[in-house]
């Protein structure tokens, strides 16, 4: 297996010359900011998680996670990393000051954990679920619970989970049937629940359940769910941890992929029921779980981007390593010198910035809604946010499965192998565009709430900024770029309008396309993302500044994604019109 290099440069250009790290660096609390801190915290994560975490990857996927008893056995090669982890303080960038953080801007902490997912995705789930606790308890937990958990959380001294799916309730949460009984200031919870990542572990002092349940009176359906705090071990009033909590592992699933991450059954209540407390009011939970939940989305839109890089890197390794037929000049040539295996490789290469630049540009609008002091600006910032949360969920783990498919063939037969660690990454990928909402699920999400609901608004306001773009890109010579960007954004347009004529006589038509509205808003946004990284690129040559062999690389990676990825957006927009009429047209009996 290849060893992972982070891109730092790659990542350094894109938060510090694109994305706008200098406007991000003057709003209240971010000052410190400054490139130079930009590019040392970067560096020094690409050595950690190059060095320490990326060497455990593929023995931690052979090694796996079991069950003994009630605990659970994590993969030996992963002892003492996690410690080593929070000791280098990585858990802690973003979070707030007062509860310990460094408090440092999103857009910089993407970049690291980006790191963190291409080194080891299986171990990176355990803190990035960690981070979607820490932000729901921040949003919507008491002033008490939040100095009691929030330190302890941030500095990664313990861990968290979110607990939503049970057997019988996976995306359908009105399903949800674990119990939560009142008792004196607290709640006694019975049920069990699935799927939960590592919901259990020897890593931490402790683990901080937020868990879904319904109270006794509870209304039916989601209306009806409240959240709460299930500890793994209650807390003493001095702060010490106390007895074990009633909440065990009763089992781990046996996964296509990530391995090493132990995704549990956990049972609440076998014995005297788990003590919980409720956060915030009773059967608001949905409400409260969603903002962990949009976090989440946008963490696993992430690692479509870290585990195309890490497939990218290992498939270009071995691609200038592989010996096999001949080439103009080269009797004995290595596969990079075939242009089927160079279409392979610029395809992932493409694809994976462009989807790192939709991903990064998410989290620079979070840094902007969450501190600018305008009201207006904030809230136009977080409609920014909430549209691009489901493209960058959807769209980049889409990217991921195909990038790393694509590095399974540039490896041929040796891909299809264990050794190479080729299949592991599109394993481990397999699963991004399932949890935390399917893909169809951010496809209608698209559709329904972050398009229809607000009447197009944030759409508008998104291909307003980005029409600009197409001049920008003629006035720089990028004519490939500045024609496909002009043709999407119409179709774009053009999509939306079909889609919305056609529902107003047909239920079937949002369902039957939305997925492929998804493909073409995400590939457009990424589009345009990519042609302004090459502007900046251009830019850059033309005064003689930066890197000319990066800028160029830059330049003509754009130039292939706008030749090659973009006209799938013709496709994409001729399945729009053609409507829901083939896609339901068959009796289910006959299938």
């Amino acid at each position: 297996m290849t060893v992972y290099k982070a891109p730092v440069d790659e990542m350094s250009f894109l938060i510090n010359q694109v994305l706008g790290m200098d406007k991000i660096a003057q709003l209240p609390g971010y000052e410190e900011a400054t490139p130079d801190m930009v590019d040392a915290i970067l560096s020094e994560a690409a050595r950690f998680f190059g060095e320490v975490v990326a060497p455990t990857n593929q023995a931690a996927d052979q090694q796996g996670s079991h069950l003994d008893g009630t605990t659970v056995i994590t993969a030996p090669v992963l002892d003492g990393i996690y410690q080593q982890l929070t000791e280098s303080g990585w858990t802690s960038l973003t979070g707030d000051v007062e509860y310990g953080g460094q408090g440092l801007p999103m857009l910089l902490s993407v970049a690291v954990d980006e790191m963190s997912q291409s080194a080891n995705m299986s171990f990176g789930l355990c803190p990035m679920l960690t981070k979607g606790v820490v932000t729901a308890l921040d949003m919507y937990g008491s002033d008490e619970q939040k100095a009691l958990y929030l330190p302890k959380l941030v500095s990664g001294e313990w861990a968290g989970t979110m607990n939503l799916t049970e057997p019988q309730a996976g995306s359908d949460l009105a399903a949800v049937r674990t119990k939560a009984v009142p008792e004196g200031d607290h709640y006694r919870l019975s049920g069990q629940k699935i799927f939960i990542t590592w919901g259990d572990h020897e890593y931490t002092d402790n683990i901080i359940h937020l868990v879904l349940a319904r109270t006794p009176d509870a209304p039916e359906g989601v209306k009806g769910i409240s959240l709460f705090v299930v500890p793994k071990f209650l807390i003493n009033e001095d702060g010490s941890r106390g007895e074990r909590n009633d909440v065990y592992c009763v089992g781990l699933e046996h996964k296509m992929g990530i391995h090493a991450s132990p995704t549990c059954s956990l049972s609440f209540g076998d014995n005297d029921g788990a003590v919980g407390y409720l956060v915030g009011e009773e059967n608001q939970g949905l409400v409260y779980m969603f903002a962990m939940m949009n976090e989440a989305r946008l963490a696993v839109g992430l690692q479509g981007v870290s585990i195309s890089e890490r497939a990218y890197q290992q498939a270009v390794a071995y691609a200038k390593d592989r010996v096999q037929g001949s080439a103009p000049g080269v009797s004995k040539a290595t596969i990079i010198h075939h242009p089927d295996v160079r279409r392979m490789l610029m395809q992932m290469r493409a694809l994976t910035e462009g989807a790192r630049a939709l991903a990064y540009s998410a989290l620079a609008h979070e840094d902007h809604a969450f501190k600018e002091t305008d009201e207006a600006e904030s809230a136009y910032h977080q409609r920014r946010v909430d549209l691009l949360t489901p493209l960058v969920k959807g769209w980049c783990t889409e990217i991921g499965m195909e990038v790393t498919s694509l590095g399974v063939q540039v490896h041929g037969g040796m891909g299809f192998v264990e050794e190479t660690g080729a299949a592991q990454h599109m394993r481990d990928a397999r699963i991004l565009p399932i949890y935390e909402g399917t893909n169809g699920i951010q496809s209608m999400d698209l559709v329904g709430r972050k398009i229809a609901r607000d009447k197009g608004v944030a759409a508008g306001e998104l291909m307003k900024v980005l029409l600009p773009v197409v001049a920008e890109a003629r006035t720089a010579g990028l004519v490939e770029m500045a024609d496909a960007l002009e043709y999407s954004l119409a179709a774009c347009q053009q999509a939306v309008e079909s889609l919305f004529a056609q529902a107003t006589g047909d239920w079937a038509a949002p369902g039957s396309a939305a997925y492929n509205l998804m493909m073409l808003m995400g590939t457009t946004v990424a589009g345009a993302l990519m042609a302004k990284s090459a502007i900046v690129a251009v830019s850059l040559n033309a005064s003689g500044e930066g890197n000319g062999v990066f800028n160029n690389s830059k330049i003509t990676t754009t130039r292939f994604f706008a030749e090659q990825i973009m006209p799938r957006n013709q496709a994409y927009l001729a399945t729009i019109k053609a409507g829901s009429a083939s896609v339901m047209a068959l009796d289910i009996e006959a299938f």
